[in-house]
């Protein structure tokens, strides 16, 4: 029998020039470098979902001040037209208050008395007019349009063909495409039967033409 040497416990083997307790520490560093990689992983899907929130976040607040910007302008265009209406507006009202002047004007103008120092107040009140942006029309000879022209007087003509403003009666006044007082004008129309007398003294005429080439024995044949 072999006898066993008390106090003794086997261990164990150790490489020689290491110490029992280098064995320890390898294995937990073992288990520190399979444990690194998954906490990584972790820590990166946690910052792409925060990267993500923040695109999302940005997006948001940029779309909202693209429709802010895009609402500021929308004010501003509708702040501008505004601004224009109102001053047409003003600018149409003082000058038909200034209409009846400048028919007296006209008036003296035609009958020669237009002259002196009126003469020179008057042109210098209607250079300030057209300035403004005042326009005169209504010419004799001109057809007749009901949207810019009021009939006072109504008559029949033989030489016209069509409604026709045959005297101006009070001058017209428009502000670029706004008309602030019609043209009053007297008017002609065609004679009645005028029209059908041409009508029958050009049929009879071509009737007798083809009359003659009857009896010439008709137009010649090439």
């Amino acid at each position: 029998m072999t006898e066993e040497t008390p106090g003794f416990e086997e261990k164990p083997d150790v490489p020689s020039g290491a110490t029992p307790d280098d064995a320890e520490p390898k294995a937990a560093s073992s288990s520190e470098e399979g444990s690194a990689p998954a906490g990584d992983a972790n820590e990166n899907a946690g910052l792409v979902a925060q990267l993500d929130q923040v695109r999302t976040a940005l997006g948001e607040r940029t779309a909202d001040l693209q429709r802010l910007q895009a609402e500021y302008q929308n004010y501003r265009r509708r702040v501008e037209r505004d601004r224009i209406a109102v001053k047409e507006i003003a600018v149409a009202n003082l000058l038909t208050e200034l209409l009846p002047v400048l028919d007296d004007i006209g008036r003296a103008r035609e009958h020669g008395e237009l002259v002196g120092g009126f003469k020179s107040v008057a042109e210098s009140l209607e250079t300030v007019a057209a300035k403004m942006g005042l326009q005169q029309f209504g010419k004799e000879g001109e057809p007749f349009d009901p949207t810019i022209h009021e009939a006072l007087m109504h008559s029949y003509a033989p030489d016209v063909t069509e409604t026709t403003c045959v005297a101006i009666l009070q001058p017209g006044y428009r502000i670029g495409e706004r008309t602030i007082r019609p043209a009053r004008v007297a008017v002609a129309e065609p004679q009645p039967g005028t029209q059908t007398v041409k009508a029958e003294n050009s049929e009879s005429g071509a009737g007798a033409e083809k009359a003659d080439d009857k009896e010439n024995g008709g137009p010649e044949e090439g």
